[in-house]
Order: structure tokens, then C-alpha cells, then sequence
């Protein structure tokens, strides 16, 4: 879909690394006026607007502000962080530079008894130095989209290994149709990830201190995928993130993002299926990439104190509201467990496929400088052929001279 909304932060921070505004109830008073501002970037669910309003009218131990940013939200975000008390709250995923800077406060506090009903992935996502900056508010995921008619057609099973989704996609390739689509890219922005956790690797190794991804079987996996060839759909009007290709049946497979279930499921009825992204091997594993805007505070807020409670009430104690919000506007997923009989169909399968495998798709560590010269590799190697050893050890130079500089 081209309008924003809960998917954008994966299709632009969550995967790729890291104007004016408009919106309802602004204009008033502003941090120290007893008032709370309070960000969102710009939501296309219908309903979602009025629902995050509807929750700050409610809230009674301060007047809540809500503004809307369309445009380019986390850059918006980052120079408020550098210069103004405004926002109070915002919505964000945790960047290691803004602990560095003090630019926002722990959380920790806020969660009380209630810290191990959160997805412990989201957490962690949110965690720099063992303190908590973001509270998470709902869990937006990717699968692999397939119809399991096409499937049967061809005489294939919804694809367990790389392999195995090669061949199927190739075997499904005919008639106008393709095997798979995962973007007009190659699926290089939103499948490396996934490509390295079926490795059994990562972006980071698990203490953060070198690039993950140092390691031949990262370039196997690369080079693996480069086999799909011509059973990738290329050149479609619409990206991985829409799924348009996926609905008017130019491919037997996509690659998308959950939030599309009720558009799918409008178009194919039952005929649809969903699996996590395949293991390389038995020494990899299947996954899902799991992102989520999470609440934080501005530690230039006049009143950190307010803004963190009215957090807490939000987020930690209105179970309705984070029932609502994850589950009522698109098909996304809650952050908390104890909420996920919110979900039902596919969406119950997929919440269940994220327990088991979910990986967080941008760790707060991983820097936009490290992601670019990795996402660049990626791409010379599916689709321009080049050596997947040799550009991966300029990319892993890269990433470890980011680290270096971020430093643990």
C-alpha cells in the first residue's frame, strides 16, 4: 500500500537502518504547560486516528496532545531529540547514539510485574546498556504468503529449507506466473536478515562486538538465494510491502508483511497459506523479522515524570487500549502475551510462528552506515552476479569500523 502506516518503520528504519507536521489537538502550549505532546508518525489504518485520540482523552492526570508527522518521521524525531523539549512522548525504535547522548530516559521502572508478559525479543530491541528505553506497543512481522492450490498444482510443499523455496519457486514459474516476489529489489532490503539468521548468523554477534555475518556460510546462503533467477518477479507496480502482486496472482508466493492478511484473505479466501522464511540448513533456522514501534520519553521533556506515567498508563496498565490498537486496525500483533487470544485464523499462527523464531530485524547497535555497505553487497550479489566472498569482506570492514565506534 503506499500510504503510511504501522509497517513504514520496516520498510525504512526496521530493515534499511535508520517536514512539517500536521495532526489533531495541536498548536497548545507544549512541554511545561501541563500539557503532554505526544508524536506518532502518520498511521493509514482507518480508525487508528481516532482510537490514539479517544485514548489521550481518557487519560486524566494531564491533557495528552497528539500530533500526527507525515513525511519523514524518524529524521523528524532525531532533530527533536537534538534541540526541543517537544515531544513529551513519541513513538520510536531506540537508537544506541540517543543513549549515548542522554536524549532519552530508562523505562524500566514502568514495567513492574509485568516485564515477562512483553515479547522478550521486543524488549531486548528496546534495551541499550541493560536499561529499557521503549515500551512496545504492538508487533508487526513478515511471512511467506503462498496458495496452497498453486502449490498442490505444481506438485510442491510450502518450502522448510532455501532450498527447498528455490525449487519451488522455480517449479511455480509459468503461465504468466512467478514463484515468488519479495520486492523490485530482489528482496534484498527486506530478505537479508532472514538470509543470514537461516545461516544460523546474524547482523551482530550475540555480544554485539563484531559483525555476525563474518563467516562463509553467509556467503553461501547469498549465493544460494542468487539461484532463484528468473522465478523472481521483478518490475512490479507495487512493492514487497503492498500485496498486489501476491492478490492479482502474478506470483504463487510472496514475501509481505502481515498487516496485508485482510486484503489477501479478501481476494483468496482460505486458499491462502503462511510459513516462516526457510532454514539455509540444519545448522540454521526458520524465522520471521519482528519489529515494533515502542513509547519513549524525551529526557528534555519539563516533565519527565508525567510523561513516564502517562506511558506506563497507556502501555503497561490499559491492556484494552494495547488489545485495540494491535489488533483492530490491519492485522498486526500484540506485544504482550497474555493478548495474543486478541488474534484469531492466521494471525493466531503467525503470533505462534513469532514465539518460536522471532528475530528482531534492526538491532538498537546496528548502524545505517553498517546496514547500507551490507544491503549494497547483498544486492551485487543477487543481481549482478559478483563474487558473494569478496563483497562481503569489504561489507564486514565496514560494520566492524561501525562498532568500533559505537563502541559496547
Amino acid at each position: 500500500m503506499v500510504q503510511a502506516n504501522r509497517r513504514s518503520f520496516l520498510v525504512a528504519a526496521g530493515l534499511l537502518g535508520l517536514t512539517a507536521a500536521c495532526g489533531s489537538n495541536t498548536g497548545r502550549g507544549g512541554s511545561g504547560s501541563g500539557t503532554l505532546e505526544q508524536w506518532y508518525h502518520a498511521y493509514g489504518e482507518d480508525g487508528v486516528h481516532d482510537a490514539v485520540d479517544r485514548y489521550a482523552a481518557e487519560y486524566t492526570a494531564a491533557k495528552v496532545n497528539v500530533q500526527w508527522n507525515p513525511g519523514d518521521y524518524d529524521s523528524k524525531v532525531v532533530t527533536a531529540l537534538q534541540n526541543s523539549a517537544v515531544p513529551d512522548v513519541f513513538e520510536a525504535q531506540v537508537k544506541v547514539d540517543w543513549v549515548r547522548q542522554k536524549q532519552v530516559v530508562p523505562l524500566d521502572d514502568l514495567l513492574g510485574g509485568t516485564r515477562d508478559d512483553f515479547v522478550k525479543a521486543l524488549l531486548d530491541s528496546q534495551t541499550v546498556d541493560g536499561q529499557l528505553y521503549g515500551i512496545p506497543q504492538a508487533i508487526d512481522t513478515q511471512v511467506l504468503f503462498y496458495r496452497p492450490s498453486l502449490l498442490r498444482a505444481a506438485g510442491v510443499t510450502p518450502p522448510t529449507t532455501l532450498p527447498e523455496l528455490v525449487d519451488a519457486a522455480k517449479r511455480l514459474t509459468g503461465g504468466g506466473v512467478r514463484g515468488l516476489f519479495a520486492g523490485n529489489d530482489a528482496g534484498v532490503a527486506v530478505l537479508t536478515p532472514p538470509l543470514l539468521w537461516s545461516a544460523g548468523l546474524d547482523l551482530l554477534s550475540p555480544d554485539g562486538s563484531a559483525p555476525g555475518f563474518d563467516d562463509p556460510r553467509a556467503a553461501a546462503a547469498f549465493t544460494a538465494y542468487r539461484g532463484l533467477g528468473d522465478a523472481l518477479l521483478l518490475g512490479s507496480p507495487t512493492d514487497w510491502s503492498d500485496p498486489g502482486a501476491f492478490v492479482d496472482g502474478r506470483v504463487a508466493m510472496q514475501w509481505t508483511g502481515l498487516w496485508n492478511l485482510p486484503k489477501i484473505t479478501a481476494k483468496h479466501g482460505d486458499d491462502v497459506g503462511v510459513v516462516p522464511f526457510p532454514k539455509f540448513d540444519d545448522q540454521g533456522a526458520v524465522s520471521v523479522p519482528v519489529g515494533a514501534y515502542s513509547s519513549m520519553v524525551n529526557a528534555r521533556s519539563a516533565d519527565v515524570d508525567a510523561a513516564k506515567a502517562f506511558v506506563k498508563w497507556l502501555w503497561v496498565d490499559k491492556t484494552d487500549h494495547q488489545a485495540e490498537f494491535a489488533t483492530k486496525f490491519g492485522a498486526h500483533l500484540p506485544a504482550r502475551k497474555s493478548l495474543t487470544g486478541a488474534t484469531d485464523g492466521l494471525a493466531t499462527q503467525v503470533a505462534g510462528f513469532v514465539a518460536d523464531s522471532g528475530r528482531i530485524a534492526s538491532p538498537a547497535r546496528w548502524s545505517a552506515r553498517a546496514n547500507t555497505a551490507l544491503s549494497d553487497a547483498v544486492s551485487r550479489i543477487v543481481r549482478q552476479g559478483a563474487d558473494a566472498t569478496t563483497e562481503l569482506k569489504a561489507a564486514v570492514e565496514v560494520a566492524r569500523a561501525e562498532i568500533s565506534r559505537i563502541g559496547k
